[in-house]
């Protein structure tokens, strides 16, 4: 299943709308990560609010997306963490560690905007 990226002012955002097999998740790395270079992206919010189960592979594959698309200058948010996948990751040691997450796609924009404009601001 494909994932729409869609670009909104200086960010890019991928809304995950169900369940992706590894090799979805592998197609949605290498499209953001060159997407961030095409549209010259400052930020990248990833929406997991439909999923309601991530194994380590997605986790992994997650973690290892937020830190390419910050090599290629921008950075991530990861939203919509459910409460039960939540619990879930922590029980099984399964972490996120380094990566910006918020609550919704709105606190995420917001957290990308305020690091856009402090990052501009400190040039």
């Amino acid at each position: 299943m494909e994932v729409p990226i869609l670009k909104q002012g200086g960010h890019l955002i991928a809304a995950i709308q169900a369940a992706l097999t590894d090799a979805d998740l592998i197609r949605l790395q290498d499209a953001l990560v060159e997407q961030v270079g095409r549209y010259r992206s400052k930020g990248v919010i990833i929406d997991v609010t439909a999923l309601d189960v991530m194994d380590s592979f997605a986790t992994r594959t997650l973690r290892s997306m937020a830190h390419m698309i910050k090599l290629r200058g921008a950075e991530t948010v990861i939203c919509g963490i459910q409460p039960e996948v939540a619990f879930a990751m922590v029980q099984l040691g399964l972490t996120l560690e380094g990566i910006s997450t918020a609550l919704d796609l709105e606190e995420g924009l917001a957290l990308l905007n305020r690091r856009t404009v402090n990052s501009n601001q400190s040039v």
